[in-house]
């Protein structure tokens, strides 16, 4: 088979634009998948799929930057594939580094990185999970995913033959002095595919990696690895919670909530103190003001169940002033719209979309208190609130401490 090299010169921005018409409606949802199974496609419809395959190889080439690159006819790029299929595939191993999936909470570090590079490319995720590294990649190497996000070593990843970029992108401390692995890293079947050179420089981006930065901060696991926080902790939730429990789950139930978050926000309150008094006048285990208590029909706000459920029915009130923020993001600006008010939370949203920023991204919302939390002390406030009670969560829910 003769073996041609061509020298493709073209606008990034004009192939991606063809590609969007190509492939995709004007108007999208970022929609993540677990496992599912496409169907056989009918004989026209290979046809069809042949077809518009061979269009999106070419425009896939174009739209990288100007370079000697060399084609065979005998295998598609993944990037094509991707695009035609309009889902990346992930073959990924959990992990406090890579993503947390209990009871429904599906989010972390890695996984929200992936979130933000396939909402670039414009697809949907379909997300593998895989019980070791090893067997993550191999299901990248035998074409069942179409990138890993994984911990592994460069060692496997060399016997494997594979290419990974790593998703600090050099910049291993940022990681490290938040308690995530130094390693995390996307890998690909190869180099030289679309895909993985649209992924270094999505990873290596200034903009990017200062982004990259700050959701690490956000995924901070060290919050609860000294020994006084471990010891207390454990200490509150063997002594207190089951005094606590059946009040948090039946509250969590009227109000269509996860038990152990509330659990998690009590924690973050009062630490579970049903009398605990802050100098500004809250009063109670959720530590409610007098005007919210009211307002969510407390009228003891040192009764646990009633302050327990107030806080259900107020943060049920901020999940649904979000209600257009996609589910693996809702509870986080619920939670921050929870602690400093969902007006506040809007407003960061307003300027987002006027700096062409999508505001229903948390790691965009987190970003933005992080800059200017300096000049607004809520901001910083607010950032804590959030990053503590999603450590707390995962810690209860992996009976970790």
């Amino acid at each position: 088979m003769q073996r041609i090299t061509y020298r493709v010169k073209g606008s990034a921005q004009g192939a991606k634009r063809r590609i969007s018409h190509l492939l995709r409606p004007s108007k999208r949802l970022l929609n993540t998948k677990s496992n599912i199974v496409s169907s056989t496609p009918t004989a026209s419809g290979r046809f069809a799929r042949t077809k518009k395959l061979a269009q999106v190889s070419s425009i896939a080439l174009l739209s990288l930057p100007a370079q000697s690159l060399t084609t065979m006819n005998t295998k598609v790029s993944a990037y094509a594939n991707v695009m035609l299929q309009n889902t990346l595939t992930i073959a990924a191993v959990p992990g406090d580094s890579t993503y947390f999936a209990t009871d429904g909470f599906q989010h972390g570090f890695g996984f929200d990185l992936v979130r933000t590079y396939a909402d670039e490319l414009g697809v949907d995720i379909d997300l593998k999970a895989y019980a070791n590294e090893e067997a993550a990649l191999k299901a990248l190497r035998s074409g069942d995913a179409d990138m890993a996000l994984t911990t592994a070593s460069t060692k496997l990843k060399s016997q494997l033959n594979l290419s990974s970029v790593n998703v600090s992108c050099g910049y291993d401390a940022s990681l490290t002095k938040n308690g995530l692995h130094p390693k995390v890293s996307w890998t690909f079947s190869s180099s030289n595919d679309p895909l993985s050179k649209k992924a270094s420089y999505f990873l290596c981006d200034s903009i990017k990696l200062k982004n990259t930065q700050k959701l690490a901060a956000f995924y901070n696991q060290n919050l609860l690895k000294d020994a006084y926080s471990q010891d207390h902790f454990q200490k509150t939730l063997t002594e207190k919670l089951p005094d606590y429990q059946s009040s948090f789950e039946e509250q969590a139930r009227n109000y269509n909530h996860d038990w152990e978050l509330l659990v998690a926000m009590g924690y973050q309150e009062s630490h579970l103190d049903a009398n605990a008094v802050s100098p500004t006048g809250v009063r109670g285990l959720m530590m409610l003001t007098n005007n919210t208590a009211k307002a969510m029909g407390v009228s003891d706000r040192v009764d646990p169940y009633q302050s327990i459920g107030g806080g259900a029915r107020y943060l049920e009130q901020m999940k649904a002033d979000f209600a257009d923020v996609p589910k693996p993001d809702r509870v986080w600006f619920a939670l921050a719209a929870y602690n400093m008010g969902p007006n506040a939370v809007k407003r960061i949203q307003r300027k987002l979309r006027t700096q062409g920023i999508d505001d229903k991204s948390w790691a965009n919302v987190y970003a933005y208190l992080a800059d200017n939390k300096a000049s607004n002390s809520r901001y910083g406030q607010a950032m804590h609130y959030v990053s503590n009670i999603r450590s707390y969560l995962e810690s209860i829910k992996t009976q970790t401490v």
